[in-house]
C-alpha cells in the first residue's frame, strides 16, 4: 500500500484530463442556463400577450353593452403592457346562432406578426337583443 506524501501532486496527464473535463461540462452547463431563461422569456411574453387577449375580449364585452350592438369584422389597435409595445387583431364573425358572435383575437409583440403570433385566443359573445333583455 503506497501512502501519500506531502510533496507528491497531480501529474501533467491528471491535470489535462480535468481540464478537458471543465472544457466539455462547462460550456454544456452555459447552454442549459442560456436555453432556461430564453424558455422562461418566452413563457413571460407569452403570459403578457394572453392578458392583452383577455383585456380585448372584455373591452369588446364593455363596447357592446354600451353600444348596444356588436362589433364585427377585422379591428386591430395596439396597447402598453409592462413597458412593452403589444398589437392585437380581432376579428369578429357571427355564428350559425342568431345573435352569437365569435370573436379570434391575436396578440404579438411585432406589428407585422399577425401570421405568427405569440397568443390566440377565441371568445363568444351574444348580443343584447337576443338574451330576451337580461
Amino acid at each position: 500500500m503506497s501512502r501519500w506524501r506531502w510533496g507528491q501532486g497531480f501529474t501533467l496527464i491528471e491535470v489535462m484530463v480535468a481540464l478537458a473535463v471543465v472544457a466539455v461540462a462547462l460550456p454544456a452547463l452555459l447552454m442549459t442556463i442560456s436555453q432556461q431563461l430564453d424558455g422562461m422569456r418566452y413563457l413571460e411574453d407569452r403570459s403578457h400577450a394572453q392578458w392583452v387577449a383577455a383585456n380585448r375580449l372584455a373591452e369588446l364585452r364593455l363596447v357592446s353593452k354600451a353600444r348596444g350592438k356588436l362589433q364585427a369584422g377585422l379591428i386591430s389597435g395596439s396597447e402598453e403592457l409592462a413597458g412593452r409595445q403589444w398589437y392585437w387583431w380581432s376579428e369578429g364573425k357571427e355564428t350559425g346562432v342568431p345573435g352569437f358572435f365569435r370573436y379570434e383575437i391575436l396578440v404579438s409583440d411585432r406589428e407585422d406578426s399577425r401570421i405568427t403570433p405569440l397568443y390566440s385566443l377565441d371568445g363568444y359573445l351574444v348580443h343584447e337583443a337576443t338574451q330576451g333583455g337580461q
